[in-house]
């Protein structure tokens, strides 16, 4: 078999000591088709993003970029529009035929909170090439609000894959036959599997969410507790319309409903950028699971972290703003998202991140 490791393998991985940890694993670390990621004691304020290229190692480079560090125990602030290097708990020693690709966890980007995972020799943000042995590093910069964090958080992911299974048009076709991929319409199939943007909601007009841009802290260890109206402000449309300003940072969500079945996974990919000027946002790893019920499931809403770019835009309601690559798993998981486990956006329409109050 080929495809992305389940968890039971994921903890093979670590009781073989492919994975390691400064600190022992907790309840939840391990996900259908990843593991969490955790902060370690210190945050490095560096001047600027970088990768440490080819023979490279990361702890060689921080001499010139390094700004100051600050000390994670007890909780520290990363303030918005500044650049943090943290090395995380976790490291890799890979097998020769594994790699591994990485991304921020779905409430991390909904706080629009990018993160990236680099590695010693790295050349590319979030990509672990096969046989990798090394420490593991999150490079962080809040975009839209300041952040209070600790060591032990989990504010990205990874995901492990023996060669790649990634489906091809025709087989994610003869799946969606069989599985009903996404509802509300005919599927969008091309490099992946289409969605688009849910613009006329079938009760009220409340269509989104725009970061407000002077707010508070937000401590990522509160949920359930902040104010939206404090860091967000609602946007409604009667006409199906939304002008994106450049630069600025929305949550919406996606019209279809998304199902990932089983013996599946799938990342979120941006549309091609000749289709406008935004981009959907990082977090994008949906587990085998997710929409998904014993009666066959009718899908939950994908969340878009959309950021405008050079200019305005005029987003119209149906219109295609990313993809879904799916890909088959290696195993079938012992545990799906959402059944029994702490799984936050099951089921989700519009919904901003976990740490903020219910209407």
């Amino acid at each position: 078999m080929t495809g992305v490791l389940a968890n039971q393998q994921i903890r093979g991985l670590i009781d073989g000591g492919m994975i390691s940890a400064e600190a022992s694993f907790v309840d939840g670390q391990v996900q259908p088709a990843s593991l969490d990621l955790r902060l370690g004691e210190t945050a490095y304020r560096i001047r600027a993003s970088f990768l440490p290229g080819k023979g490279r190692r990361i702890e060689d480079r921080l001499p010139d970029l390094e700004m100051h560090r600050i000390p994670l125990s007890g909780g520290a602030v990363l303030e918005k529009g500044c650049v943090y290097l943290v090395p995380l708990m976790e490291r890799l020693a890979l097998p020769s035929g594994i790699s591994a690709v990485a991304n921020a966890k779905s409430s991390t980007g909904r706080l629009d909170l990018l993160t990236r995972t680099i590695t010693d020799d790295g050349t590319e943000f979030d990509r672990i090439a096969p046989g990798y042995a090394g420490p593991l590093y999150a490079e962080i910069c809040p975009r839209s609000f300041s952040v209070l964090v600790r060591p032990g958080m989990r504010l990205n992911q990874i995901r492990f894959r023996n060669g790649q299974s990634v489906l091809s048009d025709d087989a994610l076709r003869a799946l969606h036959e069989a599985e009903t991929l996404v509802t509300g319409g005919p599927p969008t199939i091309g490099d992946g599997l289409g969605f688009s943007v849910d613009l006329r909601p079938e009760r009220g007009n409340l269509v989104g969410y725009r970061a407000k841009p002077h707010t508070g802290v937000i401590d990522l260890d509160k949920l359930n507790h902040y104010a939206p109206q404090e860091f967000w402000e609602e946007l409604r449309s009667d006409d199906g319309r939304l002008i994106l300003d450049p630069d600025a940072f929305y949550i919406l969500v996606s019209r279809e409903a998304v199902h990932i079945p089983p013996n599946y996974a799938a990342e979120m990919a941006p549309f091609l950028a000749m289709v406008g000027e935004f981009r959907v946002h990082y977090a994008g790893f949906f587990d085998p699971g997710f929409g998904h019920d014993a009666a066959g499931g009718l899908g939950s809403r994908g969340v878009l972290e959309v950021r405008c770019h050079e200019a305005p835009f005029v987003l119209e309601h149906g219109q295609i703003v990313g993809r879904l690559v799916y890909e088959q798993m290696d195993e079938a998981p012992s545990q799906l998202y959402g059944a029994g486990i702490a799984s936050n956006y099951q089921g989700q329409g519009l919904k901003l991140s976990k740490h903020f109050a219910s209407a």
